[in-house]
């Protein structure tokens, strides 16, 4: 009975690559016919499905901007740089569709030590860190156990430098796991999607204005109220919208 149960699963599983396939094979003839809407509905029932890769999101980032449909456009793409984050092909068409959006928003200035950790950070995941940090341990111990057990004066005299020096990188992997882990934890992306909102001062209608933005800018959520979030933008600027207007990376 377990069998039987196993091959229907086996079964269901190998029908849905199939439909997911037949459904992007679709939507790449609709895309090249100029059909982009049902491009996007062809490939976004593949979503529905479950299934999520970069080459996905960056076709339904094609057809929306095929669409001038700056948000959504920016949105997928954004989505895609997620998955793969060094294809040069993804960042291109991203930039091109962050030409065409409306607000041009001026990052703060960072200091010194800010840029230096943010360029070390970007080197791995905290996925990447914490393994780095299990490789290293796995060396200082086997090092220091080759110095342990040595006779020579001279090796015993290189294995310390060198269970030292992995014993340094170790803690320095550990570190950036934890702080990129606190990055990734806080990191709240989201993009616009309404064509023009009035950003408020408080989680309500009635509250003042206190700025306005457009389709496809990229803010970050620090807060929500209910139905409202609030959010921050790379330039410092912060109010509340109600969460309707903008999706969550």
């Amino acid at each position: 009975m377990k069998k039987l149960l196993y091959i229907l699963i086996l079964l269901i599983s190998f029908s849905g690559i199939a439909q997911n396939e037949t459904l992007f094979e679709q939507g790449k003839e609709h895309y090249k016919n100029g059909k982009y809407q049902q491009a996007i509905t062809s490939w976004m029932k593949i979503l529905d499905n479950g299934e999520h890769s970069a080459e996905l999101y960056f076709n339904l980032g094609n057809a929306q901007y095929k669409l001038n449909h700056i948000g959504p456009s920016i949105y997928y793409y954004e989505k895609a740089l997620q998955l793969s984050p060094n294809d040069e092909d993804i960042k291109n068409n991203l930039a091109f569709a962050e030409n065409a959006k409306i607000d041009s928003i001026e990052p703060l200035p960072q200091a010194v030590f800010s840029k230096w950790y943010k360029s070390i950070a970007e080197v791995f995941t905290f996925d990447g860190w914490a393994i780095a940090a299990i490789i290293f341990s796995i060396f200082f111990v086997g090092l220091f156990l080759f110095y342990y057990f040595a006779f020579s004066e001279r090796r015993k005299r290189l294995l310390f430098v060198g269970s030292m020096f992995a014993g340094f990188l170790l803690i320095a992997s550990l570190t950036m796991a934890f702080f990129t882990y606190g990055d990734y934890s806080k990191n709240q992306p989201a993009i616009i999607f309404a064509s023009e909102i009035e950003v408020k001062t408080e989680p309500t209608m009635g509250s003042n204005v206190a700025f306005t933005l457009h389709e496809g800018t990229k803010v970050q959520i620090s807060a929500q109220d209910g139905n409202w979030f609030r959010i921050t933008l790379a330039d410092g600027k912060d109010g509340w919208i109600p969460a309707s207007d903008l999706k969550q990376l």
